[in-house]
């Protein structure tokens, strides 16, 4: 299969957000004084295992995605 030009940036456009969006979420989550993520004692709270949980996994889908565009994009570079 052959991704054109336009899907290949945007897929790659999606990796870096994906990279912007999720590592500046997981400092947010680690820095969180609500009281949500962690308990009075400083021990992580079962919001913050299952939000970590999200965004590592998204982190990781949304680096495949952008590895997948940069394939394209180098393939479509001669062209």
């Amino acid at each position: 299969m052959k991704l054109s030009r336009r899907v290949s940036w945007f897929l790659l456009a999606f990796g870096v957000w994906s990279w912007v969006i999720w590592v500046t979420f997981a400092k947010n989550l680690w820095k969180d004084g609500s009281g949500l993520a962690f308990d009075d004692a400083g021990n992580p709270t079962a919001y913050f295992w299952v939000h970590l949980a999200l965004a590592v996994t998204s982190f990781i889908l949304g680096t495949a995605v952008g590895v997948i565009g940069l394939r394209g994009v180098r393939a479509n570079a001669g062209k």
